[in-house]
């Protein structure tokens, strides 16, 4: 395998590492260690905003394919966390259910 093409294979891997990683953060995916859907959006944010910095810094350095692979990863990616940030603030503005118990009929 020619250097050039290892290094975009190894680019490639790198960005979908970093999804994946994006993804098992917003509870998509399981994570492969616990076996368990997790969630944790901080952490999401992290993974997304190191794409976009790898992103930006090899601007002008990428191949036409490597940059469709990053606008399509950051874009999916920025897609499902608004949806994940609005499915937690959709659940903070519900009210708790009632702990009461409904009245028996008799």
């Amino acid at each position: 395998m020619e250097s050039k093409e290892k290094d975009q294979l190894l680019l490639t891997q790198l960005v979908l590492m970093f999804q994946t990683a994006a993804l098992q953060h917003m509870g998509k995916l399981k994570n492969p260690m616990t076996d368990k859907v997790e969630r944790d959006l901080s952490q999401a944010q992290i993974s997304i905003d190191m794409l976009d910095m790898l992103h930006s810094k090899t601007k002008g350095n990428l191949t036409p394919d490597e940059e469709r692979i990053f606008s399509m990863v950051l874009q999916e990616l920025r897609l499902n966390y608004v949806d994940e940030v609005a499915k937690d603030q959709n659940a903070q503005q519900q009210p708790p259910p009632s702990q009461t118990a409904p009245p028996s009929q008799s």
